[in-house]
């Protein structure tokens, strides 16, 4: 079995993907700003520091492959101008340090499978985004970009790179599902603005097993959408999730886009944005979603 290095292994992703590869047999080091008790035998945990520049060198040396998550979350805080740099920095300066510590620390490293995001595209405007669009010129467009960017390099030193633009991650564990799901409860589902912007969403399971296809696949390079085959409406999400917990015992509420706005600050733009993403690439390659649908992405999700 494998080693397996994983930046950002204690948010939404990286619980599940370690919790995932250790039923697999592989060893993982999640590096950590700070150093603490694995949670299982397969676990350890090192440390490493972005913003300082500094990495336990054992980690590296160690690693068959690196899982690179690692990222201030996007939608955790409202936008402010600090925030919104600490987004970026701390996605550029985990890169940077990544690839100065695969160029300096003598290592085996075969693959480094990067995470990105759909916010690289910008309003669908009814069309379907390939992997070869351009980034669309706002924050998130151009976060990804340089986020992309800055682990590129690791190409150079022969390593092979992957890197998942990601869509909108439903799990039960944390994340916009959650969100989703806290007014239905009280027989509420919440539509966001018009309720027409598509959302390209995927099981968390489907990730995590896409990051070990990306590991495996020795043939894989380069950008693949990380989304499900069918996408949907941000109406059709919600009142799927109402009518799998509610039965019909439940009304629909329109949240106007000018109270999201007021709440959310410029990231409403995103709640608001439709964006359609293809998955054809990663499908050609030969990888099969469990949950290509919604509907069976949901009846997994709440029973």
């Amino acid at each position: 079995m494998a080693t397996i290095c994983i930046t950002g292994g204690t948010g939404l992703i990286g619980k599940a993907l370690t919790h995932y590869l250790i039923a697999k047999g592989h060893a993982i080091i999640v590096l950590s700003r700070t150093e603490k008790p694995g949670l299982h035998k397969l676990v350890t945990y090192r440390q490493w520091n972005p913003e300082k520049g500094t990495i336990d060198e054992s980690a590296i040396a160690a690693a068959d492959y690196i899982i690179h998550l690692a990222g201030a979350g996007v939608a955790d805080k409202r936008w402010s101008k600090k925030r919104k740099e600490e987004i970026k920095q701390s996605r550029v300066q985990s890169s940077a340090l990544l690839v100065d510590a695969l160029t300096r620390i003598p290592n085996k490293v075969q693959a480094v499978v990067s995470a990105s995001g759909i916010g690289w595209y910008g309003p669908d405007n009814g069309k379907t985004f390939t992997e070869t669009e351009p980034h669309f010129n706002d924050f998130l467009g151009t976060t990804c970009l340089e986020w992309e960017n800055s682990i590129e390099p690791v190409t150079q030193l022969g390593i092979r790179l992957v890197k998942l633009r990601t869509g909108i991650v439903l799990s039960n564990d944390g994340g916009a599902f959650a969100e989703f799901k806290k007014p239905v409860p009280f027989g509420l589902a919440a539509i966001l603005g018009s309720g027409k912007q598509i959302v390209s969403w995927i099981h968390v399971l489907d990730i995590v097993r896409m990051y070990e296809y990306a590991l495996d696949n020795k043939e894989l390079s380069g950008v693949f959408n990380a989304a499900a085959p069918n996408p949907v409406t941000n109406k059709e999400l919600t009142v799927a999730i109402a009518k799998k917990m509610k039965g019909n015992a439940f009304i629909t509420i329109p949240v106007p886009s000018v109270a999201l706005q007021l709440i959310l600050g410029e990231m409403s733009v995103e709640v608001l944005k439709s964006t359609t993403v293809s998955a054809d690439k990663i499908r050609n390659s030969g990888f099969n979603f469990l949950y290509p649908t919604l509907d069976a992405a949901i009846n997994e999700l709440i029973p």
